[in-house]
């Protein structure tokens, strides 16, 4: 049974994303909620929301974001892509639109009312990747003064946990800023994540 049949409990909380009336817009666009997992996943993927490429071909991180991601963890598209392996949640399930500069935020709220809800479904993550400052707020907590060069300098310390910064474009002035990310946080989270995906289901 794959996670995309309308019986598996995704499957069912997709339909009640998609009915639900703040979403209404969205459905009359012809949009799927993008989030998706399994019951059996092992990694948890929280991103800010899907961009415009993504949300017309219904695949998250379909675009140049999404390649520099999998690089980052050490997956394949094929293991990346594998429900069963890895639940992809963003903070809202829908394309939010333009902004000045990038995307339009998540919507408020959005999280609040649909995370638990999936949470509740994935009882075999075993390591949570929260990507880029929206993400990090909602399950980390913000600080007076906390910047997310000092969120993601401390990945590590707060596992299951692993904050990092977003792979977007907008944000490689930031990693050249900052060349300890890629030489020493990338590594450790590459060596996590083949930990969480190749363990063996249900072990402790």
């Amino acid at each position: 049974m794959t996670e995309t049949a309308e019986g598996t409990a995704f499957g069912r909380l997709r339909a009640e994303v998609a009915a639900h009336r703040s979403n209404a817009w969205a459905t009359e666009l012809g949009w799927e909620p993008l989030v998706v997992g399994s019951e059996r996943s092992r990694m948890l993927i929280v991103s800010q929301a899907p961009g415009r490429r993504a949300q017309a071909s219904g695949v998250p991180f379909d675009d140049a974001s999404g390649a520099l991601l999998r690089q980052w963890l050490g997956v394949s598209d094929e293991e990346f892509y594998d429900a069963d392996r890895v639940a992809i949640v963003p903070m809202d399930f829908y394309y939010p639109g333009k902004a000045a500069s990038g995307d339009a935020p998540p919507r408020p709220g959005f999280a609040e009312l649909w995370h638990p809800q999936v949470l509740e479904l994935l009882g075999d993550v075993r390591l949570t990747v929260l990507v880029g400052a929206y993400a990090q707020r909602r399950y980390l907590g913000a600080e007076r003064g906390r910047t997310l060069t000092d969120t993601v300098r401390e990945a590590g310390t707060r596992l299951p946990l692993f904050p990092i910064v977003h792979p977007s474009p907008l944000t490689r002035g930031w990693r050249v800023r900052n060349p300890w990310f890629e030489g020493e946080t990338v590594p450790r989270l590459r060596g996590l994540v083949r930990d969480a995906l190749e363990g063996a289901h249900g072990s402790a």
